[in-house]
């Protein structure tokens, strides 16, 4: 379809797409992708416009396959007209795929035009790109679908903005899905890592601890910041002392029972619960609190576990506090089958052993971490 100067026969690309058959249209196509591809450096750009003109026109008339053959040989292009590329990008996403991954041709208008009029499945690809600018990420960003925003937050080379990082972080409150692939991110500030202390699950306090090299006061102040946050959302300290008051005398005549746990927290007693649970596993408030608001209930299940608690008494106990906080009730089956699963799989002395350390007022976030890395819980 060349010369022998190299230049391409005019003509003969005319006559072809004349043509009006399947097969010829297909065929013109892929001749078109490949001269683009082999003789980038050799096109005029009038040989340029009019290849391209050609090929926009049989794109239309040809079946994906071909079209999906031809966007991933220009992909990688970079001397491609700028409208052609367009076109691709607003194919079906078979089509657009690896033009929206690849193609440095496109703009940030032209991709935001696309997040903006074209499906999820395009938006998917284009958070995935080589490179993501502020402006991309922001139009993302807005969408407001999780998996979109997930696979943005999973790709290093996104450049996401100091503003919409701060926003995603205070979103992460309400969407798990965030937490992880947030605390991932290399260009996470610590103060908001510090913040999404107050309610990711314990393995991920863990990281955050480890990643930022936190001190055992920092520690500590977080984790008292977040089970006051849990605390104070549902009952306020002025209940707190006829609540002690009772479990001391509930606990001087060994009257304290799951039952009687089962029945604080249904009622709505807050207080007391935390004040009986306090008097059975000797621990002190404080602790308690943390362990009964922290996302997943590791520690309330250790807790019931080392105490001989019934399965269906853990089960029971920790639906009630996370019905105690009504935000959490959107993943209450995800979180029921996690903490269910966790309470089987520890076995009881090892859960015991962890009770002294806490009793001891030991590091409570790492008691949490030996009994998840393995050596006690059974398998």
């Amino acid at each position: 379809m060349t010369t022998h100067e190299g230049v391409i026969d005019e003509q003969a690309l005319l006559r072809l797409a004349r043509e009006k058959s399947a097969e010829a249209r297909a065929r013109l196509a892929t001749t078109i992708s490949d001269l683009f591809r082999d003789e980038a450096d050799a096109l005029t750009d009038r040989e340029r416009a009019l290849m391209a003109d050609i090929l926009r026109r049989v794109l239309r008339d040809i079946e994906i396959s071909v079209r999906r053959q031809v966007a991933t040989a220009l992909a990688g292009q970079q001397s491609l007209p700028h409208d052609l590329m367009v076109f691709l990008a607003n194919d079906e996403i078979d089509v657009a795929y690896s033009i929206l991954r690849q193609s440095r041709v496109l703009q940030d208008a032209d991709l935001i035009e696309v997040i903006r009029n074209r499906t999820q499945e395009h938006q998917l690809a284009i958070a995935n790109r080589y490179h993501v600018s502020e402006a991309v990420c922001d139009a993302l960003v807005q969408t407001g679908q999780h998996e979109v925003i997930r696979e943005l937050l999973q790709n290093p080379d996104a450049d996401i903005s100091g503003a919409t990082m701060d926003y995603l972080v205070d979103q992460s409150r309400r969407v798990d899905s965030f937490h992880e692939p947030i605390l991932r991110r290399a260009d996470l500030p610590e103060d908001l890592a510090k913040r999404m202390f107050l309610w990711v699950s314990a393995a991920l306090r863990t990281y955050i601890v480890d990643t930022f090299r936190l001190d055992a006061a920092v520690v500590d102040d977080l984790l008292e910041a977040a089970a006051r946050e849990g605390y104070d959302s549902v009952r306020r300290e002025a209940s707190r002392r006829p609540a002690e008051a009772l479990a001391e005398r509930l606990a001087r005549h060994s009257a304290i029972t799951p039952e009687l746990l089962v029945s604080a927290l249904h009622d709505g007693e807050v207080s007391l619960f935390v004040s009986l649970m306090s008097r059975l596993a000797e621990m002190r408030e404080p602790l308690v609190k943390r362990m009964l608001f922290e996302p997943g209930g590791e520690g309330l299940a250790i807790t019931c576990r080392a105490l001989g608690f019934a399965r269906k008494d853990f089960s029971v106990i920790f639906l009630l506090s996370r019905k105690a906080r009504p935000e959490n009730t959107r993943t209450f089956k995800q979180d029921h089958e996690a903490a269910m699963a966790f309470f089987d799989r520890i076995q009881a002395a090892a859960a015991q052993k962890v009770l002294r350390q806490w009793q001891r007022d030991q590091d409570y976030l790492r008691a949490l971490r030996d009994i998840e890395t393995g050596a006690a819980v059974s398998r």
